[in-house]
């Protein structure tokens, strides 16, 4: 019985023994850890179920193959295209190109920066397979599509930064068609300066050297129109000092001129207004004196008037004898032409000093 009894104890420890490791392998093989920059896909084998699990932790999944699991790494990788032969799925041979004149160009170290979309990982899955199948896509859908956005460029415009860039950006966007259908992007396509053969890269040297010339020559053109503009300027100032100098002089001239022009007319006003007063007071002085020696003109005109008239009315005797008075002292030589008693004509001649 003890016997029996120390046998069942044994056997006891042993079950308890494996059932441990069991529970202990059934637990390892039960989680798998994600770490920061991976991504799993949980599928159910039985209803074909796909679960992305985008962050870092432990994910469960059920034994015996109800559960499968695939941890991918969705952190940016690189693809590279250098050197002559293909190495594995993310190294291949450098890239040649036939440019639209005909030509021919490669880049000796093209790098494609790419990464899975977490949140499309079960895409990648089923579209790719298990594991890393995905990059197989990298080498065919890279090298044509480059190779066609860059064969649009001819040897001149592909040295040209801008048209370099904008057909990496075309590229950049095809693939991302492409790709992104199927759970992968690209980020960044770095590419070095095209290198074409020995004689056509002595004259794209050539032609940079006449290109930084011509560099400086816009360069010395812009110097001369600044310096050209500042002269300009500076003559402008000055002119415009001068005639603003004049302007103030001219004004300050017309200012004076004006002042005296006012005074001038003051002063001719003033003359005007004494001269007309003078002239008036004349006037009425002359007016009043020409009344007065018409009034004695007048009384001088009665006067004689009445003389004559009184003389007309005395006999001829007595005008004969106020006449002799009057001529006393003159000859006077008569000669009648008519038998008239009363002559009508009378001639005076003056003889000596007498009348």
């Amino acid at each position: 019985m003890t016997g029996g009894g120390g046998g069942s104890s044994w056997f006891d420890w042993v079950w308890i023994g494996g059932a441990l490791i069991a529970g202990l392998i059934l637990m390892s093989t039960s989680f798998t850890a994600i770490e920061p920059g991976q991504v799993a896909v949980r599928i159910n084998n039985i209803t074909g179920g796909l679960v992305t699990v985008t962050q870092p932790g432990w994910i469960t999944r059920l034994p015996f193959g109800i559960h499968s699991v695939y941890v991918l790494d969705a952190s940016p990788q690189t693809f590279s295209m250098h050197g002559s032969k293909n190495v594995d799925d993310l190294e291949v041979s450098e890239l040649t190109v036939r440019a639209s004149d005909g030509s021919n160009f490669h880049f000796s170290d093209t790098t494609i920066i790419f990464q899975i979309a977490g949140d499309e990982a079960q895409t990648v899955i089923r579209d790719g397979g298990e594991e890393r199948g995905y990059l197989k896509w990298m080498r065919p859908y890279v090298r044509a599509i480059l190779r066609d956005e860059f064969g649009r460029e001819s040897t001149i415009s592909v040295s040209n930064p801008t048209k370099f860039g904008e057909a990496t950006e075309r590229a950049k966007s095809r693939l991302n068609e492409l790709l992104g259908v199927h759970g992968v992007i690209v980020t960044q396509i770095v590419t070095p300066r095209p290198q074409f053969n020995d004689e056509y890269e002595k004259l794209i040297e050539e032609r940079n050297k006449l290109g930084n010339q011509l560099e400086v020559i816009k360069s010395n053109l812009a110097a001369a129109e600044t310096s050209r503009e500042r002269r300009l300027a500076e003559v402008n100032r000055d002119q415009n000092r001068q005639i603003q100098e004049k302007r103030t002089e001219l004004e300050s001239a017309l200012a004076t001129a004006i002042a005296a022009q006012a005074d001038a007319t003051r002063e001719a006003d003033t003359y005007k207004i004494s001269k007309v007063a003078e002239g008036q007071a004349a006037l009425s002085a002359a007016k009043q004196q020409a009344a007065e020696l018409r009034g004695q003109l007048d009384a001088v005109y009665r006067a004689r008037k009445a003389e004559i008239d009184a003389f007309r009315s005395q006999p001829v005797e007595r005008v004969m004898e106020r006449l002799g008075e009057r001529l006393r002292g003159v000859t006077i030589a008569i000669e009648p032409w008519a038998n008239d008693a009363n002559p009508s004509r009378v001639e005076v001649e003056k003889i000596g000093g007498a009348q």
